[in-house]
């Protein structure tokens, strides 16, 4: 296992079972039967992974999916266990485990990002105020930055490799990739998981602006796979400080990347190394996150 100075995980070895994948954040292994991934706390901004990492970053990543694996229990998942005793190929290397990683169910996983958008901001705004339109989606005239959409709107992207940026699809571009029928489905669950989450989040002080899923399949299932509404893969605000015009202030990696964005840095790897200032107002955002939406502390 490594780690870095403050303490921050960022690559794990576990010898005798086989890395799959490494990826901007996870480790993925091979069990098997299943396969185990471990949410380090490496940290990716505009596509590039940060020197230094966010301490207890993977662990609230891993415990806030797990809080929505469960509150969305309609919607089919490949969680199988978040136990790391419940292997025992795992049992020399549960203390760096534990906490932060899942057993989970393979599957063929859709090569599609998909993204769904309940306020405008972001590169969704930047497209608006160029084009009118988001994903090829034409919208009305005279919303502001970060306006609460009338209706959310799926504007998925690829799903780019490390290194590389993901691109915006229309939904006749996902359709093409994956099929009508499939692609409907995608996109109707996409949106159902979205606002299920939204209107919860809202009773707990939090907006969800924007956030970003990814599925797979099971014997032709569609099933909820990797991270859920977490603050790496959705824009949360606190809603006592939302309103129209401003970027609201989050409690997801945004912050991050309106540090990165004072720097001078052309946005391509190596990233710069974060000051420990901002490392640790990051981790406090992360925490505060999992909190607000589970009445909980880590």
């Amino acid at each position: 296992m490594r780690y870095d100075a403050n303490g921050a995980l960022l690559e794990t070895e576990l010898p005798g079972i086989r890395l799959i994948n490494r990826g901007k954040v996870r480790d993925i292994y091979d069990l098997g039967d299943a396969l185990l991934f471990v949410a380090t706390d490496r940290l990716s901004a505009f596509d590039v992974v940060m020197p230094n990492g966010v301490p207890r970053k993977g662990e609230v990543l891993t415990q806030i999916s797990l809080f929505w694996f469960d509150l969305l229990k309609n919607v089919p998942n490949h969680l199988i266990s978040a136990d790391m005793a419940s292997r025992p190929e795992l049992a020399p290397f549960c203390a760096d485990l534990q906490g932060r990683s899942l057993i989970v169910r393979k599957a063929s996983i859709i090569p599609v990002e998909c993204i769904v958008r309940g306020y405008l901001v972001g590169s969704g705004w930047k497209d608006y105020q160029a084009t009118g339109m988001v994903s090829g989606l034409r919208l009305r005239a005279g919303y502001r930055l970060a306006s609460k959409l009338d209706t959310p709107l799926f504007t998925p992207s690829t799903k780019a490799e490390q290194g590389e940026h993901d691109e915006a699809i229309s939904f006749e571009g996902v359709a093409a990739l994956i099929g009508n029928q499939k692609a409907a489905s995608l996109r109707d669950l996409a949106l159902h998981i979205y606002t299920t989450a939204r209107d919860y989040a809202a009773g707990r002080g939090i907006i969800v602006a924007d956030t970003k899923f990814e599925f797979g399949e099971i014997d032709g299932q569609l099933i909820l796979a990797d991270e859920v509404l977490t603050p790496d893969s959705s824009r949360f605000w606190l809603a006592s400080e939302y309103r129209e015009g401003i970027s609201p202030l989050s409690l997801d990696k945004q912050y991050i990347r309106d540090y990165l964005e004072t720097l001078d840095w052309d946005k391509t790897a190596p990233g710069p190394e974060l000051p420990a200032e901002v490392v640790r107002k990051t981790t406090e955002k992360y925490l505060e996150a999992y909190r607000m939406l589970t009445g909980k502390s880590l």
